[in-house]
């Protein structure tokens, strides 16, 4: 089942989506029968069932839609593997002791800096470590007494070695060279066609961002905000529409790690500058370099946070309003930044509430509806060509959500009339605050 479908349901469309994945995953939107699981490993913990408990707390991060988590018994005890983007995990538990790891690259001709690089991360993990194992691959290794294995401990220890060891593979590889990729057999491939019209969109978002922020008409200078938006939004948007990892995937997460560094000494001119000569790096890269990039992942562990609709709505408060008086003044394409780095940055920092990330993508479909269009997507929530928006089909995907959603947020009730259809600005802001009026007051 696509990613669409999931949301919007297959039984409503006309067509067959295409099967394509957008943003990060969350682990937040665990159904009720994972919950019970994780109650049950932490009963058999506490009664010193340990392998018992293992295989209860491994039910509870299965994602059946994913496919991401399987698992064996035999008299020896519990063996697992489960798989966090390009990384395969396998670990074993007997009723004495665990071990996890995970291979991250083979090294074909050692480099001090590599492996001082390695040294120096160690100094940073909490529970896991970097290791060279006979065959002189790279692993990020956990291992423990079952006695000191709680659930609580093996699902922060098992996130941390899986988002270390996926993140990782890519950036040494690119980095120091010198070593093979290992473990990518479960990698799937992603169409040709998907790939290149991520690339084309990649390369064409930051062209027109980076020629509006320094040749459009705003001074970059005397309006840094304004810039800052326009810059941070395609950041997000790529990072959620394209779905990248590896090099790219890191470029976006440092751009943003920096611009919000609490320590950092850069006013905000100094930020943006920042954020564009890594944005004018993205495109140095080749198509080549890009599609090595574009693959399709299984994955266990979130690594946004879970928030409630009532985070949405404060920062909705707090930035929307500020896209007007750049509609008043003529700067409409920094006008148009603000939705989209609202958007854009809950879906990039949060695990938001389903209904809303649900109403999110819809924008994205609707806003960039010539991206969608070519990925194969239908219906057009927005003539690419003349900009008129089809407020039929936006109703009816609204109405779509709402209906899904209902048995858990009964007063779930979107206000459609107060959404303004005349064109894309005018959409953006009026659709937005009609989420930010959104009662999702849970039902459970």
């Amino acid at each position: 089942m696509s990613f669409f479908e999931r949301w919007f349901g297959s039984a409503s469309e006309e067509v067959v989506q295409p099967d394509v994945r957008f943003g990060r995953y969350s682990d937040s939107y665990k159904d009720t029968e994972c919950y019970d699981a994780w109650d049950t490993a932490l009963e058999h913990f506490e009664q010193g069932k340990f392998l018992d408990a293992y295989e209860q707390f491994l039910c509870f991060l299965r994602d059946e839609s994913e496919e991401n988590v399987v698992w064996e018994r035999s008299e020896l005890g519990v063996a697992f593997e489960l798989f966090q983007g390009s990384k395969r995990v396998v670990g074993w538990a007997t009723r004495q002791r665990l071990r996890v790891e995970a291979r991250v690259a083979r090294i074909t001709e050692p480099r001090p800096e590599l492996l001082r690089r390695l040294v120096e991360q160690n100094y940073s993990l909490k529970f896991s470590r970097y290791a060279l194992d006979p065959d002189n691959h790279i692993v990020v290794v956990f291992d423990t007494d079952t006695v000191d294995a709680s659930p609580y401990k093996l699902y922060y220890a098992l996130k941390e070695l899986a988002t270390q060891a996926d993140k990782q593979d890519d950036l040494l590889l690119e980095e120091f060279g010198h070593m093979e990729p290992v473990d990518s057999s479960h990698l799937g491939a992603l169409s040709e066609e998907e790939t290149q019209a991520k690339h084309r969109y990649i390369v064409a978002q930051i062209r027109e961002t980076l020629h509006e922020a320094m040749e459009g008409p705003l001074n970059r200078h005397e309006y840094p905000s304004g810039i800052a938006c326009l810059l941070l939004s395609v950041v997000y948007r790529l990072d959620y529409l394209t779905k990248p990892e590896g090099f790219t995937m890191e470029t976006l997460e440092r751009i943003h790690r920096r611009f919000y560094a609490k320590d950092s000494a850069m006013n905000l001119v100094q930020k943006n500058e920042m954020v564009i000569e890594e944005l004018q790096k993205l495109l140095e890269r080749s198509e080549k370099e890009y599609s090595r990039e574009m693959y399709a992942v299984k994955t266990t562990f979130g690594i946004t946070a879970p928030v409630t609709h009532d985070r949405i709505a404060h920062l909705i408060d707090a930035e929307l309003h500020q896209m007007d008086w750049y509609r008043e003044n003529g700067y409409y394409r920094i006008a148009a930044a603000y939705p989209h780095y609202i958007v854009g940055y809950s879906l990039f920092v949060y695990a938001v509430p389903q209904p809303d990330r649900e109403f999110f993508h819809l924008f994205y479909r609707v806003s960039e509806s010539a991206y969608f269009r070519e990925l194969g997507f239908k219906p057009d929530y927005c003539n690419p060509d003349t900009g008129q928006l089809n407020s039929k089909a936006i109703r009816k995907a609204i109405d779509q959500i709402a209906k899904k959603h209902r048995d858990r947020y009964p007063q779930l009730r979107p206000q459609v009339s107060t959404i303004s259809f005349d064109n894309l600005l005018d959409f953006s802001r009026t659709f937005l605050l009609m989420i930010r009026n959104l009662d999702l007051t849970r039902m459970d």
